[in-house]
């Protein structure tokens, strides 16, 4: 291939890799929402390492009555070594695919009350919501998330 079409081929890739990452940022999956329960606030947006595809942080929670003092913990982790570390910033939605506008599919959701990671998908409803449903083994679980003030 000729330089000349291999500079040409470079434009196009990068103007469709910015045109994509500007579509992604404008989705209507992404920004705040409160999960099902109410008790934790999710920041969807595209991930920092690819952002083609989506992540979310966990950004506020509220804490059950009977919680010990002190920052949360990620205390159902798998992982032991993962259990001291604060729930406040916490990765928990990643690798998410978009299949179309505002409907993405094949990522994975965390969640830090049982520990368990779902393989998940998620879609911004008309009503404004959305919805969240993924599966762990044979276990499925589908809730509606809102829209943060």
């Amino acid at each position: 291939m000729s330089d000349r079409r291999l500079c040409a081929a470079g434009v196009l890739a990068t103007m469709l890799a910015v045109t994509g990452a500007a579509h992604a940022a404008s989705d209507a999956a992404f920004g705040d929402w409160v999960t099902a329960t109410g008790d934790g606030k999710v920041r969807i947006g595209p991930c920092q390492a690819n952002p083609a595809l989506a992540c979310g942080t966990l950004i506020a929670f509220k804490l059950p009555p009977d919680t010990p003092p002190g920052p949360p913990h990620d205390a159902h982790n798998p992982d032991p070594a993962l259990r001291s570390r604060p729930l406040m910033g916490i990765l928990i939605v990643s690798g998410f695919r978009q299949e179309a506008p505002g409907r993405w599919a094949d990522g994975r959701i965390y969640d830090p009350n049982d520990g368990k990671t779902y393989r998940s998908k998620m879609q911004a409803a008309p009503d404004g919501t959305l919805k969240v449903s993924g599966c762990v083994l044979m276990f499925c679980k589908a809730q509606t998330w809102t829209r943060a003030p």
